[in-house]
Parts: structure tokens; sequence; C-alpha cells
């Protein structure tokens, strides 16, 4: 006898045998045990699961001599005839080849009056019915909603949405479902065992992962493994006579990434080219590799799981699971998965995915915005600043007395003090301590410390007299921009001066002079922090040539009013700009503080 396929030798025979498609067949044996059975079924399922063996078995039971019942015998000629496929009362029917009305009418229709030749029912069992055209479903729909007592339908199909609902509300449909992977590998060792070849557990689980679900594509790699080893199988032939990529690969990627080793990512590609890899294949299957890795971060108990890992990657695949954050993992996964599909139309697979490893080493220096705000809020009520804890002797900072123009309110405390660093004056806002775990967050914070320091100007110094200080900042204007100088803040009617803010007026009729100025007020302000050494606020007005000037007293106080008011801002914004956890979300957010109230 020639030789036979472990496909079509181990095909099942009878219920019991099918794997993975529990549902279906305990609901086929009570319907055969109360005898309530359909006219018509329709399997409809992934390739390889099952189908078309669940049809046969079907047909056996219903003609089996012992019959009908849920465990044919096996034995009688009914049973043996049907498995192999030559029995007169059931015929099977390929679909692709009988697409055309006529077929339909000639092999099943005209058939379907005449009474079985033996067997108890006649049945027709109908491959890929998916692919009859419309014309013979319609031909077919009398005889499937009414045959006669003696026939049955069964008709199986991957593509259940083709078949049209006419058919479909007149039969009982059966889903068959992809089987598991520890199933099919449950399954293949059943038949290694029986066979008497020697196979690893990992060779194993290589071939049931490949199979995607099918069992008998599962089965048919496991004959083409057998033609290549004999009988010992290795999880290196597998992978060799399969062309998968080995898992050493796809772990020494994982590695290379947690070390943040980009030369060791450019190697490990050319290694995939070298060893004739589809590109593609390797970015799924480490895009299957991290959902592993990301299972063993949520549920660490799963690492005993033959489907995560086998039993000589369990160790390193637990320690990389302890190196990557679940939003590293989940960052990467979509990643690798965009990189699939740009490589399937790539003319250089290679460089996709050389940058695609080395965006996912930039990915893991990302930090999450409420680990941002959790270091930084953390410490402010369990690590309180120290108030007189300084290496060095402090030195001390004199805030010069204030002028108190005649009729205004007199500020919270004028008299000159010395403060020492770290000490909190009274009323002023307390700055707060960050202590940061994260190394990119500290350093964030110790930049935006020493940006504030270098820019502050020292509360003793003297603002630089207003004409001196205008004419110099209209001089660098013009030498940096002479067109935006002479096109706009020369045709400014009025540039007033007070404190920290110069404010240049325009009439309603130079709106559009005012825009240009509002789009360049933040290279202007640099240029003003540049001359003054502190930050200085620069704004735009519109003038209002109808308004009548204040008598001279009433104009002096009014001046004297808003340089007041603007030395207290001053005060308030230096407070503000001290504050340790104000300087850390300067650092890290795109922002700027424009105005400061007093609460």
């Amino acid at each position: 006898m020639s030789y036979q396929v472990i496909a079509r030798k181990w095909r099942p025979q009878k219920f019991d045998d099918v794997v993975g498609q529990q549902a279906v067949t305990r609901t086929l044996r009570n319907a055969l045990a109360s005898g309530r059975l359909a006219q018509a079924f329709v399997f409809a399922g992934p390739r390889g699961v099952g189908k078309t063996t669940t049809a046969r078995i079907l047909a056996r039971a219903l003609n089996c001599d012992k019959g009908p019942t849920a465990d044919p015998c096996g034995e009688c000629d009914a049973c043996i005839e049907i498995a192999q496929g030559r029995d007169m009362d059931v015929m099977e029917i390929d679909a692709a080849t009988h697409t055309q009305v006529d077929n339909i009418r000639e092999v099943i229709i005209s058939g379907l009056s005449i009474a079985p030749v033996r067997n108890r029912y006649k049945v027709f069992i109908i491959d890929e019915v998916h692919q009859l055209s419309s014309h013979s479903f319609n031909a077919l729909l009398k005889s499937v909603e009414e045959p006669p007592a003696h026939v049955v339908f069964m008709m199986a199909t991957t593509e259940l949405e083709k078949i049209p609902e006419t058919i479909l509300s007149r039969s009982q449909v059966y889903e068959f479902r992809n089987i598991s992977t520890k199933a099919i590998a449950a399954q293949l060792r059943r038949i290694m065992d029986a066979e008497g070849i020697t196979v690893g557990e990992d060779s194993l689980q290589l071939i049931a992962r490949d199979a995607d679900g099918s069992m008998r594509d599962a089965q048919s790699k496991l004959d083409q493994v057998i033609a290549f080893t004999g009988k010992t199988i290795g999880a290196e032939d597998v992978s060799t006579v399969l062309g998968l990529v080995g898992r050493d690969l796809l772990m020494d990627t994982l590695q290379a990434v947690a070390d943040e080793d980009a030369p060791a990512s450019f190697a490990l590609a050319a290694r995939a080219v070298e060893m004739g890899y589809d590109l593609r294949a390797v970015c799924r299957e480490l895009s299957r590799m991290v959902r592993d890795v990301l299972v063993l971060a949520v549920d660490p108990s799963r690492i005993d799981d033959p489907e995560i890992a086998g039993e000589g990657e369990r160790d390193r695949l637990k320690a990389l699971a302890g190196r990557f954050s679940r939003e590293d993992l989940l960052r990467a996964f979509d990643l690798l998965t965009r990189a699939e599909q740009e490589i399937k139309s790539a003319a250089q697979p290679r460089y996709h995915l050389e940058m695609a490893l080395l965006r996912w080493i930039h990915l893991r220096k990302l930090v999450s915005i409420e680990d941002l705000i959790a270091a930084n809020d953390a410490p402010r009520t369990s690590h309180p600043a120290p108030r007189t804890s300084a290496p060095t002797p402090p030195v001390p900072r004199t805030i010069a007395p204030r002028t108190i123009a005649p009729g205004a309110t007199a500020p919270a405390a004028v008299a000159p003090r010395t403060i020492a660093p770290g000490a909190t004056a009274p009323g002023a806002v307390a700055p707060r301590t960050a202590d940061v775990s994260m190394p990119s967050l500290a350093a964030a914070a110790a930049r935006a410390a020493a940006n504030v320091a270098a820019v502050a100007e020292p509360e003793q110094a003297t603002p630089p007299a207003s004409g001196t200080f205008k004419d110099t900042l209209l001089a660098e204007i013009k030498k940096a921009k002479a067109v935006f100088y002479n096109m706009v803040v020369a045709q400014a009617q009025t540039i007033e001066v007070a404190g920290d803010r110069v404010t240049f007026s325009f009439t309603p009729g130079q709106r559009a002079l005012k825009d240009q100025f509002e789009q360049q007020k933040a290279w202007l302000e640099s240029i003003a922090l540049a001359i003054a050494g502190r930050r200085i606020t620069l704004a735009s007005a519109q003038a209002d040539p109808s308004a009548a000037r204040p008598p001279a007293g009433e104009a002096a106080d009014a001046k004297a009013a808003d340089k007041q008011s603007a030395e207290k801002k001053s005060a308030l914004r230096e407070q503000a700009l001290a504050d340790a956890g104000v300087q850390t979300m300067l650092e890290v957010f795109p922002a700027e503080i424009r105005d400061v109230e007093e609460m």
C-alpha cells in the first residue's frame, strides 16, 4: 500500500476525535440521540479545522447499521465505505467544479427523488459551497427547504458571508473555530508517540504556532519536518524546514532594545537578512514575543504556559519582562505592526526594520505625564525643604526699600531684610523641593534652576534709566532687523518704559503694524532680556488720539501708582519663578508665565 500522509491517516473517525470543536460535536451528538435532525447543515470556519471531516462523521452516524447513532461502529460496510469516500449514497461535490446551474440540476436535483441504494439516507456533501453561482443557489433553494425525507444536505464553506441568506435561513449553521496552539501541540504529541518519533515540546510548539489554528496545516508541516529529519526532530530542524524566525534572534533583539544598544540592532537586522528570513515575518514574530512579554508583565504566573515560552526560554524571557514597562510594550507592539505593513510595499525592507528598531529604542526614553506629575508632587509633603542647611556659608541678599507715592497704600513690608538661601520670607511663596527619582526630571529641574538663577536680576540692582534702556533697545532692534524697525517699530506713536514693561502704542489705522509687532514679541523680549539682564515685558497698545490729557498732578499720581503696581508684580513674578515646582514645569512643558496675581 502506498504511503498515506499524516493528515489523512489520522483523520478523525468519530465525534470524540475532533479536536477543539466541542460545541459543534456536542450539539450534533445530542441531536442524533434525540432524533432532532435538520434537513440541511452549513459548516463554516477557517481551513483545516474539521468541517468536511465532521460532515463525513455525521453521514456515518446517520447510515451506520447501529444508527442513527452518535457513535458509529466504524466496522459496517456503510461506515467503511463512507470513510473511504466510495459510498454510492453519500456524494461529495466540489462546488468549484460544479459551479454552473446545469451541473447542480444534473448531479443533485435530478436524483433527489431516487431512494438510497443501501443506506438509510442519501447525503450530499457540498464542499466550498460559497463558490456556487447565484443561479445555482436559486436552483438549489427549494430542494434545501423541502427535500425528500431520505435526503440530507451538508455544506462546508470558509466564507460564510458569501452564502445567500435564503440558504442560511433554511439550514442549521455551525461555526467552527480556530484550534488553540495547546490543543494542536497535544494532538501532535499523540501522533508522534504512536509513530515512534522522538520530538521535543519546543519543536511541537513551533509547529503548532506556525499552523495558526489549523490542525490540517500542523499535520502537513509535521509530515514535512519528518521527511527532513527522520526519527528525531529538533527545534532547529523545524525552524530550518519551515523557514521560521529563530527564537534566539528574537530574544537577542529584545535584549538589544532593553540595553539601548543601537549598533547591536543594526547587526541583528543584518543577521536576519543573511539567514534569508522574510522581514515581515521577523516583525510579526517580534510583535508576538512583545505580546508574550506583556502577558508576563500583567500575569507573571503564566511563565509556565508553553504557549508563552518553551522550557529553555523561561528564565531569559522572565528577565526581559522585568526590563520593560507596560507602556513600552504597548508602544512597541504598535510600532512593529506598522513596520510589518510598511515592509510589505518597501523597496528596501531592511532599512525599515532597522529604523523600526531604532525608534523602539528611542520610545523607551519617554516618560508618561502621570509619572512626571507623581514625581513632582510626592516630595512636597514627605520631604520638606530644609531651612538652614547649606554646605557653604550663605550669601545674604538685601531687598532695597521701596518708595511709596503720596496717597498709595503701603506694601506689607518695606523694611530691608536679609534672606539666606533656603529660608522662606514671610508672605512669600515657599519653594518646594522636588525629590525626583527619574534622572531626566532631576536634570531638567537642575537646568531650570540654573537658567532662572542666571537670568534673575539681584533685587539690589537698580533698573536702567528709561532713556538709556529705550535707546539701546531701539538700536539693537534696528541693528538686527532694519526693515522691521523702519516698517513697524519706528511707526509707533509712543514708546513708554515703566519698570519692567515697555509699551508700543499704535493708532487704530495701524492695526496691521500692531499684529506684526505681536508676531515678533518673543524675539523682542529676548533682546530686552539680553540688554537689561532680566525679563522685560514688551506690549503693544492702541493709542486713542481723541483722549484728553489729564492734569499734570493727576498724571504724576497715576504714573507713580502704575510704577508701584509694576514693582509689586515684578516681585511676585520673581517669587513664583524661584519656586522649584514652577521651574520644573517650565522645563518640561513649552509654556511661559505671562502674569502673576497675589491670592
